[in-house]
């Protein structure tokens, strides 16, 4: 096993060994029936509940560097692993399996004039690289979702939770080697040299697809700046909710503390609250008390300040910062144009929501704001995949080509067209 200290032609020599490996496994994989991609699925989520206390003991060390590194509480939140976690692990392999087989799906059809008959058919990415922090979860998802769209992947987790990866990741290769699929389907990188990130981004001599950033800004800054693959981008979740005058206080209420204070460190929690002028003084009072309740920081704005005295004054760089922790920006809006001035300026068009029972301000809301995301009366914290029905997700990709929004099995497909004729030549 290497290591950190590994020199630089060594990463070299891993990495492009790795990337021949999964183009090898491609191939089989994109013609392996739907029935075979089920059953290592299946096999892999039984795998990880037999061993969940190898797995758990192995992120407890995680963990233990983690309190030695003093990581923040957010990321100790995305990292740690537990019972129930686990088992949700697992039921989001299973749910996977559950999937339609997007592979072979016939997108459209359509006959020509001449007889020609064409239809645009789904087909695997092929290799896809998986870059991600903190989160072992993803190991299990990402491999996953991979695997059911019948592509290869190389996943490459953060070194804070590399036992916890390693762990999760010798059950996904139980339940390919049950299935008597490729070993080499689902890789994990095994240094936390930050020289593999490199190589991945180069494309491993032309075996990388496509590459999946999963992490913070500055990953995902660097991914975009030296990647020579396609990305499917998820920069940051800089998340806002708009209460509009017409909001049912009650619902409104609920909406607000579950969607900061549910995970506080998960990219669909909340981090900009913004409250119409026009709402009801002792509503916007009690939507900000009932967050400091909740242990939530508050800062706002001079009116949001007025509301309650422990509100803290913000800064112009509040608006721009995704908290990741039991913090809020709050500041008042002139209705729908102010709600949707302030998410044009400062958004990252992942996620915004509008809390409303005016069907006008919805509508606006829906049309004019060009997020991945968009919620009525919900909260933010459902912008997830596997919320979305698709089982689970490897991200949520900000950008507009290709996938955008929760990057499930359809996402992680492409397409090619088949022509059928009879005898046809073109004049």
């Amino acid at each position: 096993m290497l290591d950190k200290a590994t020199n630089t032609t060594d990463v070299e020599t891993l990495m492009a060994e790795i990337g021949r490996k999964a183009r090898a496994a491609a191939k089989p994989l994109a013609i392996a029936t739907t029935e075979v991609k089920n059953a290592a699925l299946l096999a892999m989520a039984d795998a990880i509940e037999a061993n969940a206390a190898t797995i758990l003991a192995a992120n407890a060390e995680d963990m233990r560097r983690a309190e030695e590194a003093d990581l923040s509480p957010a990321l100790k939140d995305r990292l740690k692993l537990d019972e129930s976690r686990l088992v949700g692990v697992a039921k989001g392999i299973r749910e996977v399996a559950a999937l339609a087989d997007p592979v072979g799906d016939v997108i459209a059809a359509w006959d020509r004039p001449n007889g020609l008959e064409i239809e645009r058919v789904r087909t695997p990415l092929g290799v896809i690289g998986v870059i991600y922090e903190s989160r072992p979860n993803v190991t299990a998802d990402a491999g996953a979702l991979c695997l059911k769209a019948g592509n290869a992947v190389i996943l490459r987790g953060g070194s804070d939770s590399i036992a916890s990866t390693r762990a999760i990741h010798a059950c996904l290769v139980e339940g390919l080697n049950s299935a008597e699929l490729p070993a080499e389907a689902i890789q994990v990188v095994p240094v936390t040299d930050r020289a593999a990130v490199g190589e991945m981004l180069k494309g491993l001599g032309g075996n990388v697809d496509v590459i999946v950033p999963r992490g913070g800004k500055s990953l995902v800054a660097r991914v975009q700046t030296e990647a020579r693959v396609p990305v499917f981008a998820h920069l940051e979740g800089l998340c806002h909710v708009y209460v509009d005058k017409s909001a049912d206080p009650e619902m409104a209420r609920r909406l607000i503390v579950n969607s900061k204070m549910r995970r506080t460190g998960i990219c669909g929690a909340a981090e900009t609250l913004l409250l119409d002028t026009a709402l009801d003084r002792d509503l916007k009072r009690a939507l900000v008390t009932d967050l400091m309740a909740a242990g939530c920081e508050v800062r706002g704005d001079a009116g949001v300040q007025a509301l309650a005295a422990d509100v803290k004054p913000a800064q112009e760089a509040d608006w721009s910062t995704e908290y990741l922790d039991a913090i809020i920006s709050a500041r008042e809006v002139d209705g729908i144009d102010g709600a949707i001035a302030h998410i044009d300026r400062y958004s990252s068009n992942h996620t915004e929501a509008v809390i409303a029972e005016d069907p006008a301000v919805v509508e606006k809301f829906f049309n004019e704001i060009d997020s991945a995301i968009l919620l009525h009366n919900a909260s933010t914290q459902f912008a997830d995949g596997g919320e979305f029905g698709m089982g689970a997700e490897i991200g949520i990709a900000t950008g507009k080509m290709h996938a955008r929004g929760p990057v499930g099995v359809e996402q992680l497909t492409s397409f090619k067209y088949r022509v059928r004729g009879s005898g046809q030549t073109r004049p």
